[in-house]
């Protein structure tokens, strides 16, 4: 497929997924929607990749929806936004949440409104200290949405949830980081060395534990304690029968490292 509004490339075990509209900020439209899905389609498929980094070109990761764009127009008819959500942004998180390796976002700038769902959508989150979290929908009128009324209480608690919301005040990337909204803020000159270093150990790791830790963690709290043990125990009798944990108990007896291969 040619992308026209990210850049997508892989090797080593390692896709890289960029958004690239760098002159919009990368602004989400319904054209790089569809191209978003299409290359985690591409990730899905393909075996040999082991892990996806989402980035974004120039100063900023992605400063969310662009409101030129003509799904979002206003003219004689209103936008029906609800229906742009459950057509592109749904679909784009789900596909997120369930995709078959794990996931890094490495935010270099402005991550606001969808644009800090979706890296927030992803399951490590790598920002630049210069860089910050914004939920601007309050501005105009609107509700965090591509999952942020879900994602932003689960992290942060309701009460700086409600007050990053309703606000919209910048949250800068160290203080994401001490509220536990992310997992790193680094000085920028470090951030592509950081996030390539953790994407290589990550590659390198059993695939499948990984997604299945995710998939645990994500069901705990519909879940009783009770009920999540046996949840537990389901994934742990699928792993157990896993090459990477007969190579992993090997290694381990034998004193040397593990050479996984995600199955």
């Amino acid at each position: 497929m040619t992308y026209q509004t990210i850049r997508f490339e892989a090797s080593n075990g390692i896709a890289r997924l960029t958004l690239h509209r760098p002159d919009k900020l990368n602004s989400f439209t319904v054209a790089m929607n569809a191209e978003l899905r299409a290359a985690l389609e591409v990730v899905e498929r393909d075996k040999t990749i082991r892990v996806l980094i989402i980035s974004g070109a120039g100063r900023a990761f992605c400063a969310g929806q662009d409101l030129a764009d003509p799904a979002m127009a206003i003219g004689p008819m209103q936008p029906d936004i609800g229906n742009v959500v459950e057509q592109y942004y749904k679909p784009l998180v789900l596909a997120l949440q369930n995709l078959r390796v794990p996931t890094v976002a490495m935010v270099n700038g402005i991550a606001a409104g969808a644009g800090a769902s979706l890296a927030l959508a992803c399951d490590l989150v790598i920002a630049a200290k210069s860089a910050y979290f914004l939920q601007a929908f309050s501005k105009i009128g609107l509700i965090p949405d591509t999952g942020g009324t879900w994602f932003l209480p689960q992290r942060v608690g309701m009460a700086r949830a409600l007050g990053l919301a309703m606000l919209a005040d910048k949250l800068p990337a160290e203080k994401a980081e001490q509220w536990g909204l992310i997992w790193q803020a680094v000085d920028d000159a470090d951030l592509a060395a950081t996030v390539d270093k953790l994407a290589a150990q990550l590659a390198a790791m059993p695939t499948k534990a990984l997604v299945r830790t995710r998939t645990a963690m994500h069901a705990a709290p519909n879940h009783t304690l009770e009920q999540q043990l046996s949840f537990e125990a389901g994934f742990m009798r699928e792993l157990g029968w896993s090459r990477d944990f007969i190579e992993g108990v090997t290694a381990f007896m034998e004193k040397r490292a593990p050479k996984f291969t995600g199955d």
